[in-house]
């Protein structure tokens, strides 16, 4: 929304600088100005004054400067238009009219919200009935006190009935057609009565940047339900892919100083409510978490808004590092000057909600401290992606990291990362004193900084030459070539199969894939699956239409038109197509697992050349060379 200065010189006219900054700082009168203790730093005599005359605030500690909204905007870490929103709020000025289609959808909304606020109401009271019992002493059993359970609005879905929440509703004046569009409700696409989307789940309230409930994520309670979340669907409050959980009170967070440590603070990104909760119980209320999907434009777009180099906290395994990966692939072009991120990686086997637990507040921010840059998790996964034992290998590498650094939209940062990663590449593999290069190779170390990241270059040192294993170790460029197919193959024969989804919807979920599109047409398959319902081809299909996914429909069905694998094709006899599928997963997950297997084997063998570590290699060549035939042979049928 634009405000004219008209409108902003009356909001600041109406309102005295130190009684709105008076809330926050406690000011005593000096003279004709207001001074008191800086918020923005940490200082034990008052550089921080304010002059209702001339209408600003100025901070001589930390050289801030603004009026009040700015001001809001600082302590708050509001937007603009939400500063100026809050501050006629307290003037009890309207704000100015939108146009009239724009206010019709305004009112709408404002009507969802009631009701998503009604539900979170109803579900607050389950929890704290008797019937909340067996909920409360699991929420117990992880670990969450009552007060934080509270703070965070848990609730419970009963188990009984598959239409309490809606009677309850319509009781309080809601109607069934406004629960179905918020998603509180299944409408049946034969025609029958809604029913209630939550049943028998801890339910998670999911509250917009101005902290209103506008979705609910719901955590099974039977260890036998099809799906152990369950999300609501997209509506006109919810989109997930603009939404972090938990982003109101975070921003809070960093603007009131609250929370570990001292001094600044940046954002801790996670991947679930759990950790979330239980990273804010330990203390870290400044943490937040994506909604079931990769992290997107807008959410980076959030995350900086309030946070110059936000923390990704991501579980120590595999799943973690890809996770990691594709935040990178997605922020690099949008990176600004000053506007970063940094990688939190945990020890293998822990999330932040187990290590937190087990580890103590202490260890965590410990973890957090030592965060890596993003350059040097662009650097490892591009020099780790293949050896560098030959000169047409690490050309490749180098043009790599040009690629990756010409996509930088900003021209000073793709400057700067120029610059870094040929100082990095010419530190690697430049000799200084050419005469005694064979030595140099195999007493340097690799890496940036303070020796980050450092390995023996003996896995390529020329003179010694590398072991006969690692010569065999070739690029899997062609296969990874076809991970688009491979991906593609993967969906298309759930849409066209959805019975499948009874078998494979647990380990479907947690499939990693590189398009947003596939990715976000993955959690709607697992949405409709996961409401239990029998699903045939043209139900499914008139769900995912439904939403912003149902172009990719359309491009699944012309690939598996021009495609052989007649196991994706909606006539495929079921067990074929179970059989396919089991077979394309198995050799997506090989080819997408094997390479960081390889490298660390390498690094093993490159320093210990003991027959375990060069058996384990034997193997890992054997099966990266039957997974690149089988890709081989996809791509030759392609053609």
């Amino acid at each position: 929304m634009k405000f004219d200065e008209h409108f902003l010189g009356e909001l600041k006219a109406r309102l005295r600088p130190s009684d709105v900054i008076g809330r926050t700082v406690q000011l005593k009168k000096q003279g004709r100005e207001w001074a008191g203790l800086s918020p923005f730093t940490q200082e034990k005599t008052p550089s921080f004054f304010v002059n209702d005359e001339k209408g600003f605030f100025h901070c001589f500690s930390s050289g801030k400067h603004g009026d009040i909204i700015n001001f809001l905007q600082e302590t708050e870490r509001l937007s603009f238009p939400e500063a100026v929103a809050k501050l006629a709020e307290a003037a009890g000025m309207p704000l100015p009219a939108p146009d009239p289609a724009a206010q019709k959808t305004a009112e709408r909304k404002r009507g969802l919200i009631d009701c998503m606020e009604a539900a979170q109401a109803f579900f607050v009271a389950r929890l704290a009935s008797a019937e909340g019992e067996a909920t409360r002493r699991y929420l117990t059993g992880r670990g969450l006190d009552d007060a934080t359970q509270a703070e965070f609005g848990l609730g419970l879905a009963p188990a009984s009935g598959r239409t309490r929440l809606r009677d309850h509703l319509q009781s309080a004046g809601f109607a069934v057609p406004q629960m179905v569009e918020a998603g509180l409700l299944v409408a049946p696409e034969d025609g029958g009565a809604p029913f209630d989307r939550f049943r028998n789940r801890a339910m998670f309230p999911i509250r917009n940047a101005a902290d209103r409930v506008v979705a609910f994520g719901g955590r099974a309670l039977d260890p036998e339900a099809r799906a152990k979340y369950l999300n609501s669907p997209e509506t006109p409050l919810f989109h997930k892919g603009e939404l972090l959980y938990n982003y109101a009170a975070a921003r809070r967070a960093l603007g009131s100083g609250s929370g570990q440590g001292a001094g600044e603070r940046d954002l801790i990104v996670c991947e679930g409510y759990m950790d979330v909760i239980a990273v804010a119980q330990a203390g870290f209320p400044e943490a937040v978490a994506s909604l079931g999907t990769a992290l997107t434009e807008r959410h980076l777009a959030l995350l900086w808004s309030v946070s110059d180099e936000p923390i990704l906290c991501f579980d120590g395994d595999k799943a973690g590092l890809r996770a990691a990966h594709r935040a990178v692939d997605r922020a690099l072009p949008l990176l600004k000057p000053g506007k970063s991120l940094r990688f939190c990686f945990l020890p293998d086997g822990d999330d932040p909600d187990d290590f937190v637990r087990s580890k103590g507040p202490a260890a965590f921010r410990e973890a957090l401290e030592a965060a890596e840059p993003l350059i040097d998790v662009v650097w490892r996964r591009e020099r780790d992606a293949a050896p560098l034992t030959t000169p047409e290998r690490r050309a490749k590498f180098k043009a790599q990291l040009r690629a990756l650094t010409r996509g930088i939209a900003d021209p000073d940062v793709r400057g700067a990362y120029g610059q870094e990663i040929a100082s990095r590449f010419d530190a690697m593999f430049t000799s200084s004193k050419p005469e005694r290069a064979g030595e140099a190779r195999r007493s340097r170390r690799p890496g940036g900084e303070g020796g980050r990241f450092q390995r023996s270059r003996q896995a390529w040192a020329a003179p010694d030459g590398p072991s006969d294993a690692l010569k065999r170790l070739a690029s899997a460029s062609h296969a990874q070539s076809s991970t688009a197919r491979r991906e593609q193959l993967l969906l298309a024969t759930l849409v066209n199969h959805p019975k499948l989804l009874d078998r494979f919807g647990e380990t479907l979920s947690g499939v990693g894939f590189t398009s947003s599109d596939l990715d976000g047409l993955k959690s709607e398959l697992l949405n409709a699956w996961a409401l239990g319902e029998d699903l045939d081809r043209e139900q499914l299909r008139f769900h995912v239409a439904k939403t912003q996914f149902s172009n990719v429909l359309d491009r699944l069905d012309r690939f598996v038109r021009g495609a052989p694998d007649r196991f994706a094709r909606p006539d495929a006899d079921l067990e074929d197509a179970a059989e396919g599928w089991l077979n394309v997963l198995s050799l997506h997950t090989q080819l997408t697992t094997l390479p960081a297997e390889l490298s660390e084997a390498a690094t093993r063998l490159a320093s210990s050349m003991g027959e375990a570590e060069a058996a384990y290699l034997r193997g890992l060549l054997s099966q990266k060379g039957a997974a690149e035939a089988r890709s081989s042979d996809d791509l030759k049928e392609d053609g």
